[in-house]
């Protein structure tokens, strides 16, 4: 089992600041098994309810009755079939001073996040667990790790025949089961359809009107799909950075499919060979490479950022924090160079640093402000 130390630290870290802790993410990206690892810490002080499991939702049908006399942590798993339940967190998080915490898993259902929202302002602070990235495997399995994704369970398989099984039986259960369980209302064939359809744009601006016209319904309607597969951390939505430019600057966002393990099982790719021959071969190494900029920088999604002009010019990933904006460009080739929308770029947003992320071995200058990092460096240049 890979250890996740980093997120270890941080959900214990704000366990002990705030009374609730909602750890969110996608179905099966580790956060029950991050969880026990938190209640294997406390010991005997801890209690574990599954939503899941009848027999504990069976104890919970008087909440308060249940949670009240509780000392230590309190983890409840799947909260988002049990929304009735945060009233009652509510008032157990308002005592003084707190004999217990409690720490809420969920997958980030549009329920759990509005019930959440209202029954526990200033109560609860978030945690989302991602997919593994490379500060987690090592940089010497990042090919291992761009071909099968970041899901636990698709990396560690036994084979790349294994991992793609796995991969075909979640996206299975994600649309024939999670959704409803979730309060997705989107038949699960037709989000199949507009999933794998997204795949093929991924890394390319938004066009709802185009995808519309391809379905046969309304650009409000394809955009309810998104927003599913968005609040399901199944897509990456990446926002348009505007500057006060004369150009005329692209205004739609980008889309990416998060994992790049479930982008190429939805472009049917089975081996790494056909990877280095198919025609999102870039796309796809430029997705992953922007999760695990993401990640090594620890960059809320709010900073995060692409731009474009349509008069040329684009940079992949903007990340503004602490008043400095840091842009990062994408490219699979072992020998980047400085083109004429860098520097443009760069002189235009005031960047403070232009990295230009490519598939080589060596970090090197390119020009004053631009700096060539190999992707096996990112998590000791990076930093």
């Amino acid at each position: 089992m890979i250890q996740r130390e980093a997120h270890l630290r941080k959900v214990e870290e704000l366990l002990r600041d705030s009374p609730v802790v909602a750890m969110i993410g996608a179905r099966q990206v580790g956060k029950t098994t991050l969880a026990r690892q938190i209640v294997e810490r406390y010991g005997e002080a801890a209690r574990v309810f599954d939503l899941e499991s009848s027999e504990d939702v069976a104890q919970l049908a008087d909440p308060m009755l249940a949670l009240a006399p509780l000392r230590g942590l309190v983890v409840l798993d799947e909260v988002q079939r049990r929304p009735e339940l945060f009233p009652t967190l509510r008032v157990l998080a308002d005592r003084r001073p707190p004999p217990a915490r409690f720490l809420v898993l969920g997958s980030a259902s549009p329920d759990l996040l509005r019930q959440s929202s209202e029954s526990l302002a200033g109560r609860v602070a978030y945690y989302e667990l991602p997919c593994l990235s490379l500060a987690e495997t090592g940089s010497a399995e990042m090919e291992e790790l761009w071909f099968r994704g970041g899901f636990p369970a698709s990396f560690t398989a036994r084979s790349d025949a294994s991992s793609k099984r796995w991969r075909g039986d979640f996206v299975k259960t994600f649309l024939e089961r999670d959704l409803a369980q979730l309060g997705i209302s989107i038949p699960g064939a037709t989000l199949e359809r507009f999933w794998a359809m997204l795949a093929h744009y991924h890394a390319q601006i938004w066009n709802g009107s185009e995808l519309a016209r391809a379905f046969g319904v309304s650009h409000h309607t394809v955009r309810r799909y998104l927003e599913a597969l968005e609040s399901t951390f199944m897509v990456r939505v990446l926002k348009p950075w505007s500057a006060n430019l004369a150009k005329r600057q692209v205004k739609s966002p980008k889309v990416y499919v998060r994992d790049s393990g479930l982008l190429h099982w939805l472009l049917n790719i089975d081996t790494r060979e056909q990877v280095h021959r198919h025609p999102k071969l870039g796309a796809s190494w430029e997705g992953f490479v922007i999760e695990n900029i993401i990640r090594t920088l620890g960059a809320d999604e709010r900073q995060c950022h692409f731009w474009a002009a349509h008069t040329g010019g684009e940079i992949d990933l903007l990340i503004s924090a602490g008043g400095k904006l840091r842009g990062f460009e994408v490219k699979r080739t072992s020998s980047p160079a400085v083109t004429r929308g860098m520097r443009n770029a760069l002189e235009d947003l005031q960047l403070e640093s232009l990295d230009v992320i490519h598939a080589g071995r060596d970090s090197f200058p390119l020009a004053s402000g631009v700096r060539a990092v190999a992707a096996e460096r990112m998590l000791v240049d990076l930093a």
